[in-house]
């Protein structure tokens, strides 16, 4: 790792919506099957669902916006679209850039 390393951030894909009652399994499937399409620049991905509702956050990190927009082929456009009609309404998305990012210490076992 070189300088230049520490001075690229990564990016964050970040949707928020409510899926129709009983639909978040069925939208968590899908989710998967979408998270697994990705390849380069792909760093990981969270599904998060408020306990008790259908409602959820999604957020997937990229080292790049480029890495982020060349995912989404027809295969993903292709699940993208089973997974719309789940939704009360379209999700909120937006791209974030990470720009802090603290990891717990790691502790040695006694």
């Amino acid at each position: 790792m070189d300088f230049q390393d520490f001075l690229r951030h990564k990016f964050t894909h970040v949707a928020m919506g409510e899926f129709k009652p009983g639909k978040f399994e069925a939208a968590k499937q899908l989710y998967e099957e979408a998270v697994l399409t990705y390849t380069k620049g792909f760093k990981g991905a969270y599904l998060l669902q408020e306990p008790g509702t259908d409602r959820g956050i999604s957020i997937i990190f990229w080292e790049s916006i480029e890495d982020m927009e060349a995912n989404q082929n027809e295969v993903y456009q292709h699940i993208l679209k089973k997974m719309m009609p789940l939704f009360v309404e379209p999700p909120k998305t937006v791209v974030y850039e990470l720009v802090c990012e603290i990891n717990p210490k790691e502790i040695d076992e006694v």
